[in-house]
């Protein structure tokens, strides 16, 4: 029987899926991932991708039945955070830090009660400078307060996976590395979403942190 892997987050991870058909898992590094292992690994895994786009950490813990526990996943990984920052910025509807930590760590006891074989492991949310994240005119602080409150979040998912013994996936570290080599718009266009480039990145981070849990 083939083992399922299931991908989980926000919109960096959604990638334009195919909500009816779950061949498609968008053009992202969820379908990166599936490419490479499918080529290396035949018919060994299965791959589903329930990301969805906007999601805080209190949207994914609502679908954890549906979306996590009944796929019985073999393995998981959980890409949030950054939305819990990015909504309080747009419409004072994000997730604090404390209560991000609070809702990961029950969602993750969660998990281990119904799926107790499932490996998971945490990729901490990154924010780079970009169009949507910088400063502007009505906030001229704009970039060092996504910086700081996501950094918070990374934080909390880092103390969690901690807590439970899991690995952890550093994405701000990649990707401000990669921000030497390239403008950090070469790798995320806007400052969160990736380009292809971006996602490739995501990718081989994945894939490494697989690599201790397979």
């Amino acid at each position: 029987m083939k083992k399922i892997i299931l991908f989980q987050g926000d919109s960096i991870t959604d990638c334009a899926r195919n909500r009816e058909n779950d061949m498609f898992l968008g053009v992202g590094y969820a379908r990166m991932v599936e490419a490479q292992l499918g080529l290396e690994c035949p018919n060994e895994y299965t791959f589903l991708n329930r990301g969805i786009n906007g999601n805080r950490i209190v949207d994914v813990y609502a679908r954890i039945k549906a979306d996590i526990i009944n796929l019985k996943p073999d393995y998981l990984s959980i890409l949030i955070g950054v939305n819990d920052v990015w909504h309080e910025l747009g419409n004072k509807n994000g997730v604090a830090a404390e209560k991000f930590e609070k809702i990961y760590e029950m969602m993750l006891e969660e998990i281990k009660a119904a799926v107790p074989d499932v490996k998971i492991m945490i990729m901490l949310p990154y924010v780079v400078e970009g169009p949507a994240t910088c400063n502007n005119e009505e906030n001229p602080e704009r970039f060092d307060y996504f910086k700081c409150e996501v950094a918070k979040r990374a934080d909390a998912a880092r103390r969690v996976a901690e807590k439970f013994n899991l690995p952890y996936i550093d994405l701000q570290t990649a990707f401000d590395k990669a921000s030497q080599k390239a403008p950090s718009t070469y790798w995320a266009y806007d400052g969160v979403h990736p380009t292809a480039m971006g996602h490739e990145l995501i990718k081989r981070e994945w894939l490494k942190g697989f690599e201790k849990i397979k």
